[in-house]
């Protein structure tokens, strides 16, 4: 089927992103993969392309255009290409709405020129060793001291933990209230106390930088907090949906992109002195996935022009995210299969793409999550 999503103007961005990509991902990706982050320069480069804060206002240095299906292709190109370790989705559609909605206006002026240059790299720290998607186990408190809270506690799994010089963390500012006593405060680079762990090591999107945060004593002025004192939950449910969509986004563009790779694959591979294509079982394979593709790529579209919209719920992000992703996981798998011995080799785009999609299912609240969502939805 035709999409029918994007118009002209969304292709030229998708030229734009592809040339970018080209030119300053792609030659230098494997080595960052090896070192386990992107060089900032990278970052700097996406600035002066216009790739980061998209849906900013032009006054404070973006694009000024809200219109998520920007986003969505951005995803889309950077799936295709295998370069998922420079995440712009997480900067730009998970961090930016909470720094543009949540914002004070002297916020904005101070952190959003350089979120669009990319000379400020962010990151948002709610996950800790005790507690993931229930947001009542956080135990990071900040203590309010008059012109300053006294921030102490850690964090865990924290993507661009290295590299980021602004993060928004997730802390309890008042003992009671369970999930509700919960502040957003922004920690920024060089803060007495505010320290890195260790660069993760994953097994997949190695270079993407995902370290532990240790906050000891660290004095965050007040100016600081971000949104309402107490008010974390109410800002953290309402953005959930975007994130999830973006995690969506690229799970379908995966799972397309591999079937892409693996059509070719079978129809050039011999067994048994013919191309695989020609077996029987392969063509159900090849036929199971596009299909699977095909009617999930319809859904995800029509929730992207919702959310573009402002219509999206959460029920149907949660919907598209446990979805796509659950394809985009079983795709991997069954491709690298058809793969043989192939699939099995790094330098082969289905392994990493096997093993870099692994986390989809999990991060942005995982399939078991997503299910309790629309579940309660449905039954109460």
């Amino acid at each position: 089927m035709k999409r029918q999503l994007y118009t002209a103007d969304h292709e030229d961005f998708r030229a734009t992103v592809r040339t970018f990509l080209a030119k300053e991902v792609l030659p230098h990706y494997e080595q960052w993969e090896k070192d386990g982050i992107v060089a900032r320069e990278a970052w700097l480069a996406a600035g002066r392309q216009g790739l980061l804060g998209l849906a900013v206002d032009e006054e404070y240095g973006g694009g000024g255009n809200p219109d998520f299906r920007y986003s969505a292709v951005l995803a889309e190109e950077f799936t295709r290409a295998g370069a998922p370790g420079i995440a712009l989705g997480l900067h730009n559609d998970i961090i930016g709405p909470y720094l543009t909605s949540l914002a004070t206006e002297e916020q904005k002026r101070r952190w959003l020129p350089g979120f669009c240059t990319g000379e400020l790299i962010t990151a948002i720290a709610m996950t800790e060793p005790g507690a993931g998607s229930d947001l009542q186990g956080i135990r990071t408190s900040a203590e309010d001291r008059g012109d300053h809270w006294v921030l102490n506690g850690s964090k865990t799994f924290i993507s661009n933990g290295i590299l980021a010089d602004l993060v928004i963390v997730v802390a309890r500012t008042t003992p009671e209230g369970g999930a509700h006593g919960l502040s957003l405060l922004v920690v920024e680079r060089g803060m007495e106390g505010f320290e890195r762990g260790r660069n993760l090591d994953k097994i997949g999107q190695k270079s993407q930088d995902t370290a532990e945060l240790f906050f000891h004593d660290v004095r965050v002025p007040k100016e600081n907090l971000l949104g309402e004192l107490n008010g974390a939950f109410v800002h953290l449910m309402t953005n959930l949906a975007q994130e999830r969509m973006a995690i969506a986004v690229a799970g379908i563009a995966a799972a397309e992109h591999l079937l892409e790779i693996t059509t070719r694959y079978v129809k050039e591979r011999e067994a048994f002195g013919r191309p695989l294509a020609k077996l029987q079982h392969i063509r159900f394979e090849i036929a199971e996935m596009a299909t699977e593709c095909a009617v999930t790529r319809t859904f995800l579209d029509r929730c992207i022009v919702d959310h573009s919209n402002g219509e999206l719920d959460a029920v149907h992000a949660s919907m598209a995210k446990w979805w796509a992703t659950e394809l985009q996981k079983r795709v991997a798998d069954r491709c690298l299969q058809l793969h043989g011995g192939y699939g099995y080799m790094a330098e082969f785009p289905v392994a990493r793409a096997f093993t870099d999609g692994r986390i989809q299912t999990i991060y942005g609240g995982t399939t078991e999550i997503m299910k309790e969502i629309i579940g309660r939805s449905l039954l109460g």
